[in-house]
């Protein structure tokens, strides 16, 4: 199985890439359009700032090449927020393979702090991703901003209010935690996806 992470100027591709290796995956880290279209699954990971990235994804035409993907495309964290229509960080028009909002949390009282960073549960999972998952599993948070709950929501975490811990629609999924840092609960969301 070819499995590709998306390079591009976003943080967390080399803890993606030892999470896939400790799997027994070799990754290709590639923005290689050819070597992308032939991968049987992409990931497309992100720590980062929206504007400013996807100002690098229309320069280099990986914008384009994204949404017309066919294969499965697991987005992590800002790769998630990417994917939406529209960004609050910078206001900023987005992928829009999922019509989503992406918007900034708003902290209403002292002990919600932001960003939101650190373990919490995901619920009301619908998704293959999270096949064999029998009741609430902790998953590693770190972000300022949530996409709202919508038709497209795959998981749901609580934090301030409620929102979409994970997205799901045709061959694109996404989690707004990190898998890769979320310890064997990640890890069973990854070999999930490398089974679809």
């Amino acid at each position: 199985m070819e499995v590709a992470i998306i390079k591009y100027n976003a943080g967390n591709i080399r803890s993606v890439d030892y999470a896939l290796r400790r799997l027994g995956i070799e990754a290709t880290i590639t923005a290689d359009k050819d070597l992308l279209l032939r991968a049987d699954k992409i990931i497309f990971p992100g720590v980062g700032e929206a504007e400013t990235t996807m100002n690098f994804l229309q320069k280099d035409g990986l914008d384009n090449l994204i949404r017309s993907l066919r294969q499965p495309v697991l987005g992590i964290c800002l790769g998630m927020q990417l994917m939406c229509k529209h960004s609050e960080e910078g206001d900023v028009d987005c992928l829009g393979i999922f019509d989503a909002e992406v918007k900034r949390f708003i902290s209403h009282r002292h002990e919600d702090k932001v960003p939101h960073m650190g373990w919490n549960t995901i619920t009301r999972t619908n998704s293959r991703l999270f096949e064999d998952f029998t009741h609430e599993e902790y998953v590693y948070f770190v972000h300022s901003y949530y996409v709202p709950l919508c038709e497209y929501t795959a998981a749901t975490t609580d934090y301030i209010h409620p929102f979409s811990a994970a997205l799901h629609k045709d061959n694109f999924y996404a989690t707004q935690f990190h898998p890769e840092k979320s310890g064997s609960t990640g890890e069973r969301i990854l070999k999930n996806f490398l089974n679809l």
